[in-house]
């Protein structure tokens, strides 16, 4: 039986293939929407949460002061490392994308590895990229996302419909903390 996280990633790849998809950069709305579709062991879909009834992120202070974080320099971007549900990742710091943002690849590898469950999933909705293009993609919850020493837990995220999309570590996550400052003498984000 296949997983819902497969029966949601497997039109995208379909469509990946026949369109030749350059890839998402930005998210825009991110409304969940109500599920269509039937799984096998539900004959009716049920309503996915709002984003007023999702859990408020929390965010959990491991050390005392600023966290200083490292940035690497990437193709012209600057990197960081987060740890998501228990997963080492590389984000690009993106104030301008309005969640935490992956591609289909990292969730199909996170739900492999047992990092997303399918309750994770909130639900379907649309983001706007930054040629402005609207894509369809997916609603997930992160239960932690530690940058640094903070741990950010009911962390919202999306899932783009690209293989190519980048990581963004958006406002989902970027909004928890008091005061961010990048230092790019020193490539060090400095999160407060």
């Amino acid at each position: 039986m296949a997983s819902r996280l497969a029966i949601l990633l497997l039109p995208l790849f379909i469509t990946l293939y026949l369109s030749g998809c350059s890839g998402c950069s930005r998210s825009g709305s991110h409304q969940p929407k109500k599920s269509k579709r039937n799984t096998p062991d539900q004959t009716t879909s049920k309503p996915k949460p709002t984003s007023a009834e999702l859990p408020k992120p929390t965010l959990k202070q491991i050390g005392s002061g600023p966290t200083e974080v490292a940035m690497e320099k990437d193709r012209g971007v600057y990197k960081v490392p987060v740890t998501v549900n228990g997963v080492p990742m590389k984000f690009i710091l993106d104030t301008g994308a309005s969640l935490i943002s992956i591609s289909a690849t990292e969730a199909e590898f996170m739900f492999k590895q047992g990092a997303i469950t399918d309750t994770d999933i909130i639900g379907q909705s649309k983001f706007q990229d930054a040629n402005g293009d609207i894509s369809p993609g997916d609603v997930i919850r992160l239960k932690s996302v530690q940058i640094g020493d903070r741990v950010l837990e009911n962390v919202t995220a999306n899932v783009v419909r690209s293989t190519k999309a980048p990581l963004l570590l958006g406002q989902s996550a970027l909004s928890q903390f008091g005061k961010i400052s990048v230092d790019y003498r020193r490539n060090i984000v400095t999160f407060d």
